[in-house]
């Protein structure tokens, strides 16, 4: 398999915060804003080898955040795929900002068909609405 790597490039802004998502009270990077950029880093790692109509979905995270990024920072964050095995699709995820690292995490992806996967959800959503009514 060959080396392949993407890598997104943020700054910390005040609505990445944890205060302002609800995931902590300080002015710092939040972990949920930091686990959306992994996981971007990651889509944007296996796009090229999804053929039409193909997407993938997140299935499983064990992550880290090990520093706190505060507004303004720029974090650098890099996917690294580590295996293909059928459907699923395994990654090195790191971040970086101007001082130290931030994070890291192992992150997998299945490969599913976008208009079949939301298909099957809408059926799952149209029961738990009628449950829930």
């Amino acid at each position: 398999m060959e080396n392949k790597t993407f890598t997104v490039h943020k700054t910390v802004t005040e609505a990445d915060t944890a205060a302002c998502v609800g995931s902590g009270s300080l002015p710092v990077l939040a972990t949920p804003v930091l686990i959306a950029w992994m996981e971007e880093a990651a889509c944007g790692c296996c796009a090229d080898l999804l053929a039409e109509g193909m997407t993938s979905v997140g299935t499983e995270m064990n992550m880290r955040h090990t520093a706190a990024s505060p507004v303004g920072m720029k974090v650098t964050v890099t996917a690294e795929l580590t295996a293909a095995e059928g459907r699923m699709l395994s990654f090195h995820v790191y971040a970086e900002d101007a001082a130290c690292a931030v994070g890291e995490c192992s992150h997998t992806r299945a490969i599913v068909q976008a208009e079949r996967f939301m298909e099957l959800h809408k059926l799952c959503w149209s029961r738990m609405v009628r449950f829930l009514v």
